[in-house]
């Protein structure tokens, strides 16, 4: 199975979180094939690496956005807590 990684200069910057999640998750399916010569293995590796840490990044930025908006006091999700935000 071959499997061909987007190039690492390609601006993960330009795709969607989901889009990155996406193409991580194929990345990891084809390694478990265990069938690509080590070159390849390596350089889906590296790409894989890449995209990881951006990930990270997003949901590093998402929580933080959060943090704000609670004014650093996260505490368990309640949906009629935010029914009551609403109303407000």
């Amino acid at each position: 199975m071959k499997t061909t990684p987007k190039k690492s200069s390609t601006l993960i910057e330009s795709q969607s979180f989901e889009d990155v999640l996406t193409e991580l998750e194929s990345i990891i399916s084809a390694m478990e094939v265990g069938q690509m010569p080590l070159q390849e293995t390596l350089d889906v590796y590296k790409r894989g690496m890449i995209l990881l840490r951006q990930c990270q990044e997003t949901l590093n930025a998402a929580e933080q956005q959060i943090r704000i908006l609670e004014n650093n006091a996260l505490r368990p999700f309640k949906p009629d807590t935010f029914s009551e935000l609403e109303d407000k």
